[in-house]
């Protein structure tokens, strides 16, 4: 790990550079431990969202088809309920919502107490592709070689999460909005 002052040393030791290039470019030579604390948890986050994917592409979903159907498991809900629960726009969740429903994996069809609205609700097959999927012993694998306290970077990221969250999303509930725990309440999938 590089000291303050080295830290503070590399970013100006670029004398071939100057001007508005510079300050784009540094990023792409600057060693790691220089970059700023926001592009390092975005670059974390795209390499586990890459290792994440790749696992969930066995069953035809990615890292947001995944939250739609763990929410789902709480109960059936509205496209834009979800996408308030998710925290997307209502057009991301439409996308996703017709590919889970190719894949047999949710289901749509009007509300019996209110015939003008149409609910989206997890099958069977999404119960049990969820279950599969979702597994955290792989999700945490991702983490254990790289981190020695694991624990204590959930905790961290809880806290951005909740903070963000609540800053971005203020009428929401929040990243908390699946109370039921959703279909991972039964892991009994064989």
């Amino acid at each position: 790990m590089l000291s303050s002052a080295d830290n503070t040393a590399a970013r100006r030791d670029l004398p071939h550079l100057e001007g508005p290039t510079r300050g784009a470019y540094r990023y792409a030579v600057d060693p790691i431990e220089t970059w700023p604390t926001g592009r390092l948890l975005s670059s974390a986050a795209r390499l586990v969202e890459h290792e994440w994917n790749t696992h969930l592409a066995r069953w035809d979903l990615n890292h947001a088809s995944l939250a739609v159907l763990h929410v789902l498991g709480t109960r059936p809900m509205t496209q834009r309920e979800l996408a308030a629960a998710v925290q997307v726009e209502d057009q991301t969740m439409s996308r996703t919502v017709e590919r889970l429903e190719r894949s047999g994996y949710v289901e749509r069809h009007r509300d019996d107490a209110d015939r003008r609205r149409v609910v989206v609700s997890l099958t069977e097959s999404g119960r049990r592709t969820y279950l599969r999927a979702s597994d955290i012993e792989v999700a945490e694998g991702y983490f254990a070689d790289a981190v020695e306290d694991v624990e204590a970077l959930r905790r961290a990221l809880v806290a951005v999460v909740r903070r963000r969250s609540r800053q971005r999303w203020p009428e929401a509930a929040g990243p908390d909005v699946p109370t039921g725990g959703g279909p991972a309440q039964d892991r009994d999938v064989g």
